[in-house]
């Protein structure tokens, strides 16, 4: 028998339906679940003889002509995916339900999904805060597959949130509730000012009732991942409306404040899924997931060893993707065995090598080239100076005296009076394509004291007017360096996780004390890309 809750929760909405049997097949046992247009059940199938989970519109919902219609919307929608990480769809059709009065019958219409052992996304979120962060984006990964599906199909959710997301005991995570989504063939059933969804979640254009396409499912789905990375939403206020506009006009925390070990890739990627303007976000769901695989990778390959459903989603990862994935992870009884003959080859070559040893205290690094590294060949066009946020160009006709092997020749930035650049930075960046992951990045310059930060892109946002604010990672930077005061010669040292960067940037951000009646400059001599040796 069902336990006394599933009585007193159902008879909410009514005379107790613990025990009834919808469409004369599932048997309802308990309530799992309730919102404001239906209640979902744990039911068992008497003809297949196992668990499914039944929601059940309210009495009340159904006798509203739309509602009812949108309820039905819901069965249609979903019955149309098929996918792996999204809640399947068994049976539909409209049950006689026991009325309020003896002998009355009410006609209310239900959806049969497959049963998901298991919590949602949201009681997870709630019970260990803050996911690891290769976690986190496997399952933005899963959820945006699943988008993607519906995507293809003409279907856009519109109530993408973590509680509409079931996590199964074995981890995989599976969208459900579809009861606001619409094709894009179909018209919506919102009045003019009607706010459908969740404004914890909401994207800009839906919250001011504009047209919702597959790119707001995707701001809805960036929020996702940044509650996951945080541990809580990025907006709240004391209403939901006040919520909603904050949507509209604030731009995110940054996550990388809220949480200093995620990466700056995986930062520019969240920062582009929640751009508020549509122009600026990713345009689909499709090339969200292309990125969140990139970073998979790149996170998996700072953290060392992958956790929970990140190892089976690394192991789905496209071949560029997964190639990114270090090696012993992909192939760990292979490097388990590599390393321990790696091992006894190192202990031999150090007994061999100890009567040639001597002691002694070597060149500076910045002075020499590396031993394990070596200098990479740059075109005489490679290098650019790169003033984004400010007014124009700085002094593009002397940059390639960075590049041309005489220290004596220098670039330059402009004079700025009292060492104030007054912006977030200005720079030089070279063109190393087709692409290479550098190991290390010497620079040489006359004017000793500035800061500089290194960083480092595939590609690079173009035609954006001067001064424009979008940031440095929404412009395509991950930042491999923090800034840090340069010396005469300095040799910083890069961490690229393996990634193939076609550009690499030295960004100064801050000027030297020194004064002069003309301003302070910051010039730079030499700069030199390292690779490692073959």
């Amino acid at each position: 028998m069902p336990d006394d809750r599933a009585s007193e929760a159902v008879s909410r909405s009514g005379p107790p339906l613990a025990g009834f049997a919808i469409g004369g097949r599932y048997r309802l046992e308990e309530e799992i679940g309730r919102g404001g247009m239906s209640a979902v059940f744990r039911a068992f199938d008497e003809v297949l003889e196992r668990s499914v989970a039944v929601k059940l519109m309210h009495r009340q919902r159904a006798a509203d002509p739309d509602q009812l219609e949108r309820f039905r919307r819901e069965a249609r929608a979903m019955a149309r995916l098929l996918h792996r990480h999204v809640v399947t769809v068994i049976d539909t059709g409209e049950a006689d339900l026991p009325g309020a009065a003896s002998g009355e019958r009410e006609r209310v219409p239900y959806i049969v999904f497959e049963y998901v052992e298991g919590e949602t996304l949201k009681q997870r979120i709630r019970r260990d805060g803050r996911l690891d962060i290769a976690q986190a984006i496997a399952y933005t990964i899963e959820i945006g597959r699943g988008l993607i599906a519906a995507h293809e199909r003409g279907i856009v959710h519109r109530d993408i949130k973590p509680q509409n997301v079931l996590v199964s005991l074995e981890g995989s995570a599976k969208i459900t509730d579809f009861g606001i989504a619409r094709t894009l063939e179909e018209d919506g059933l919102t009045m003019g000012g009607r706010v459908l969804g969740t404004t914890d979640y909401v994207s800009p254009e839906q919250a001011l009732g504009q047209p919702v396409t597959g790119q707001s499912d995707v701001y809805s789905l960036g929020v996702v991942l940044y509650e996951m990375l945080v541990g809580e939403v990025p907006f709240t206020a004391p209403t939901p409306v006040a919520v909603a506009m904050r949507h509209v006009r604030e731009q995110l925390p940054d996550a990388q404040l809220m949480r200093p070990d995620l990466s700056a890739a995986t930062a520019a990627v969240l920062e582009r899924a929640t751009a508020k303007d549509c122009a600026r976000r990713y345009p689909d769901a499709a090339a969200f997931v292309n990125d969140l695989e990139e970073i998979l990778a790149i996170e998996t390959n700072r953290s060392g060893q992958p956790a929970g459903e990140a190892v089976a989603v690394l192991r789905s990862l496209p071949e560029p993707s997964l190639h990114r994935v270090p090696w012993h992870i992909r192939h760990r009884f292979r490097w388990l065995t590599t390393l321990a003959l790696a091992i006894v080859a190192a202990a031999a070559a150090l007994v061999l090598a100890l009567p040639r040893t001597h002691s002694g205290v070597g060149p500076a690094p910045a002075e020499i080239t590396p031993p394990h590294l070596r200098p990479v060949a740059l075109a005489q066009t490679a290098a650019h100076d790169y003033n984004p946020f400010g007014t124009g160009p700085e002094h593009p006709d002397e940059v390639s005296n960075a590049i041309d092997g005489d220290p004596n020749t220098t670039w330059s930035t402009e004079h700025y009076l009292d060492g104030t650049l007054g912006k977030p930075g200005v720079g030089l960046y070279v063109d190393a394509s087709p692409g290479l992951a550098a190991r290390a990045i010497a620079i040489q310059t006359p004017t000793p004291g500035f800061f500089a930060a290194i960083y480092a892109s595939r590609k690079i946002v173009n035609g954006l007017p001067y001064g424009d604010p979008l940031s440095l990672t929404a412009r395509g930077w991950t930042l491999l360096s923090g800034a840090r005061q340069l010396s005469s010669h300095s040799l910083i040292r890069l961490d690229t996780a393996g990634v193939a960067y076609h550009y690499y940037l030295v960004w100064i951000t801050s000027l030297q004390n020194e004064q002069s009646a003309d301003g302070v400059a910051a010039q730079i001599a030499e700069l030199t890309l390292y690779a490692a040796r073959n």
